[in-house]
């Protein structure tokens, strides 16, 4: 990769502050980049570093231009983590091998359908009937069972499990070791205390231009589908039950783990470690805090919800104002209740 500032600032739309023919190479962290180095300043905590930053080039927004002169060229736009992630993209594009063709001891039933310019990985197995769109990837060991249908451009990493019958659509990415359309958890208790397995015969529908994180698990519906829609995001690690509804651009970190049945709106933000409990509905654009415990439905729009079991914000930092002081207030109480037991005694004396 060798850019000028003026061609990155042609790609990204943007003004150029200092030298229109600064080159460089590479990307780094603003605290640690040197000379031929591309980095960018998003987060107001690193603006302490953008007079010592030895990078040729940093990525700015607007509004933190600093007055005074300070030694690398900027390149001044909106939104400094979006150009910057625009970037990212165009190098990786550039860099990555465009692997196409089936590799020696990949299995493919002949049954499957297969568009043009794919790529499946030694030792995959593509089942029977299964759908391939144009330009899928398959990378090494990835298990596809029967009737799965793979939209256009979508990439699966190696030891990815899709179990018979689920649907993927187009530019989605799902990274290694995750498992979609396992059995979802159901079981009914009988009388001799043992459970009789309940058997999950719906399956998982995912969307286009979704991306589940290496790890994760989505299990196939009871009956009818498991449903993550368009634009959804996932990090590593989160385990999706059967029956839930994910909606569109919902943004969810890692360890988080959604019941059965849940149904979870559009442009939600959930925290890491987050618990949802079953059968709930989240309202559209909620934000929900890392490590939170939901346990009922949140019909408002765009709440805020923090703690376990989650209160709304405003009634979670009353609340906190109250339980930080628990020891104090505790210590209070015994003194209170030691001059309550001697004015007692003062009396039954009198």
């Amino acid at each position: 990769m060798e850019y000028t500032a003026k061609t990155l600032a042609d790609l990204l739309d943007a003004e150029v502050i200092g030298k229109l023919n600064e080159r460089v190479f590479s990307f780094a962290k603003i605290e640690e980049a040197k000379k031929g180095d591309l980095t960018f300043l998003a987060n107001p905590a690193y603006t302490k570093y953008l007079s010592t930053t030895e990078a040729s080039i940093v990525l700015i927004d607007k509004a933190s231009v600093p007055k005074e002169k300070i030694a690398p060229t900027l390149i001044v736009v909106d939104d400094a983590y979006k150009a910057f992630a625009t970037l990212v993209d165009i190098y990786q594009k550039f860099f990555t091998e465009d692997l196409k063709g089936i590799e020696e001891f990949a299995f493919i039933h002949k049954t499957a359908i297969l568009g043009d310019n794919i790529y499946v990985g030694s030792f995959s197995y593509i089942g029977k009937k299964v759908t391939l769109g144009d330009n899928v990837k398959i990378y090494p060991q990835v298990y596809i069972g029967d009737n799965v249908k793979i939209g256009d451009n979508t990439v699966i990493y190696p030891g990815v499990k899709i179990y018979h019958d689920c649907v993927i659509g187009q530019n989605c990415i799902i990274h290694s070791g995750t498992i979609v359309g396992a059995d979802g958890f159901g079981f009914a208790p009988k009388k001799d205390g043992t459970f009789m397995k309940i058997q999950q015969i719906g399956n998982v529908i995912i969307e286009d231009d979704v991306e589940i994180g290496s790890n994760s698990t989505i299990d196939r519906a009871t009956l009818g589908s498991t449903k993550i829609k368009k634009g959804v995001k996932l990090d590593n690690l989160i385990q999706i039950a059967h029956n839930v509804e994910i909606d569109k651009n919902t943004v969810i970190a890692a360890q988080t783990g959604v019941a059965g049945s849940a149904k979870i709106g559009k442009n939600c933000l959930i925290g890491g470690q987050t618990g949802i409990v079953g059968h709930i509905k989240i309202a559209d654009k909620t934000n929900i805090g890392a490590q939170a415990g939901i346990a009922k439905t949140i019909k408002k729009e765009g709440s805020i919800y923090l703690g376990s079991p989650a209160f709304e914000l405003s009634k979670f930092h009353r609340s906190y104002s109250v339980f930080k002081h628990l020891p104090e207030l505790k210590n209070q109480i015994y003194e209170l209740e030691k001059k309550l037991e001697q004015l007692k005694k003062s009396i039954e004396e009198k």
